[in-house]
């Protein structure tokens, strides 16, 4: 493998007889092809291969890639065009700038899993760093009904008992698609409905696709997520997809089965990036789903009465994960989004969601959404089916009857006095250094009679 000085001479050379090719066809296709695959090599690195990432460079591609005859050139070109594209940003305006999306557009129509990973990626790079025209590709290059057409086919494929298993171009071009669709919906929110038929060929892939993962939203299954997200699920023309009268939780039940397996398997640190969007697509189907398919959803994800033989949020339950998450100060987008969660299986009632989760897990949430705390949550567990007569602790939502007593004897009058001394003089202290502002309120309570001390004499009775 050449390098240095060496490397940019061979490079300069490839895109220079690359690019006369264009004009004077003096290559064979096999020589063609053997230098595109040499300059691919080239361009996996771009230290000394500067030539590769020039508007020359960039245009010599760009048209191997989309003028070509043979599908083979097309494909070497489009393999080094992604590269550059994906290497260099700045190669990303240098692309756009040729007015190629008509042919690109085109191309993605292909019935070849090879054309639509390498043209969605090129696509899929464009979102960023340029001023491509999203609204244009979709409106008068129909990239939305082309992006529909080939998640169509995955579906397809998805439900061929004679489909390859040893090939990975499907699950390879599924992601690439599946990518650009959650780009471009998220870049250009005002086309988003121009994807809405790609939903039930999505809930297809997600519910009868079997992938071979490490964990269990790496890709595709992690995209396919990620694709629901910004797309809109109360459309009346999807919900037969959403919520089929066959089984109607069968989406439900396989993102909360996708959620239970992740919350094994990802750290803190991880959570973010790959989480939040199923807790959003959960929360999405939750809240668009007819009553029994809610019941359903809330009977996997809210505390159940053996999460209540112990404060809420210690056992290794489902529920008990998502109420530790929703305090976890490393996941802060992980963090919100399950609290919202919560909040919309209680039916967004304060009372409900303190009921559901226990004051300590609903204080902060009400709070920062300036929601009133409820003053009289009721001190009896609430679920769909009615009221339960077994009381519950209404900060910690552990049933009375199973709170631990203390084994600490109270503290005598005496003590009570020096505890209370303690804390006058640590306030005092506060005030002094400019750290707090507020009135001592030992100094409050003895102003206001609710503090009497002790004589010197005083002798407590003893039984």
């Amino acid at each position: 493998m050449l390098s240095g000085p060496a490397k940019l001479a061979a490079t300069t050379s490839l895109v220079k007889k690359l690019t006369q090719d264009l004009t004077s066809a003096n290559l064979l296709p096999h020589e063609r092809d053997s230098a595109l695959e040499e300059l691919k090599i080239y361009g996996r690195d771009p230290h000394n291969a500067d030539p590769i990432f020039t508007r020359e460079g960039i245009e010599m591609l760009t048209r191997h890639a989309f003028d070509s005859p043979s599908s083979t050139t097309s494909r070497n070109a489009l393999r080094c065009l992604c590269n550059a594209l994906l290497l260099k940003k700045e190669c990303r305006q240098l692309f756009v700038d040729l007015g190629y999306e008509a042919k690109v557009c085109d191309k993605l129509k292909n019935d070849n899993y090879d054309d639509e990973f390498l043209v969605s990626r090129v696509i899929f790079l464009t979102t960023y760093d340029t001023d491509t025209k999203l609204e244009q590709l979709i409106d008068k290059y129909h990239l939305a009904d082309s992006v529909i057409k080939n998640l169509e086919r995955h579906a397809k494929h998805t439900s061929d008992d004679r489909r390859s298993v040893t090939d990975p171009m499907p699950d390879l071009a599924l992601t690439e698609t599946l990518k650009l669709l959650f780009n471009i919906t998220h870049h250009c929110k005002q086309r988003t409905s121009s994807f809405t038929q790609s939903i039930p060929h999505i809930v297809t892939i997600l519910c009868n696709g079997s992938f071979q993962v490490d964990k269990p939203l790496d890709p595709p299954t992690g995209p396919l997520v990620n694709a629901l997200l910004n797309l809109d699920l109360s459309i009346e023309d999807i919900q037969s997809s959403l919520y089929p009268p066959a089984k109607p939780t069968a989406l439900s039940d396989r993102l909360i089965s996708l959620l239970e397996k992740s919350s094994a398997r990802y750290q803190d640190e991880e959570l973010d990036s790959t989480v939040t969007a199923l807790i959003g697509v959960i929360q999405a189907v939750h809240r668009h789903a007819p009553q029994d398919v809610q019941i359903s959803i809330r009977g996997k994800l809210l505390p159940t009465e053996a999460d209540r033989k112990e404060i809420l949020g210690r056992s290794g339950s489902l529920p008990s994960w998502l109420l530790k998450n929703s305090t976890n100060p490393v996941a802060s987008k992980l963090r919100s989004m399950v609290s919202e969660l919560l909040f919309d299986l209680s039916d967004q009632n304060p009372s409900k969601f303190v009921e559901n989760v226990g004051y300590g897990f609903a204080s902060g949430f009400l709070y920062n959404k300036n929601i009133s705390m409820p003053q009289n949550a009721s001190e009896t567990l609430i679920n769909d089916t009615g009221r339960s007569s077994r009381p519950v602790n209404p900060v910690t939502g552990q049933f009375l009857d199973l709170e631990k007593t203390s084994d600490v004897p109270e503290m005598t009058e005496a003590e009570k006095e020096r505890e209370a001394e303690k804390l006058f003089v640590l306030f005092q202290r506060l005030q002094a250094n400019g750290i707090i502002s507020v009135e001592n309120p030992v100094r409050t309570a003895v102003e206001e009679g609710r503090f009497e001390e002790l004589p010197d004499d005083y002798k407590e009775d003893v039984d």
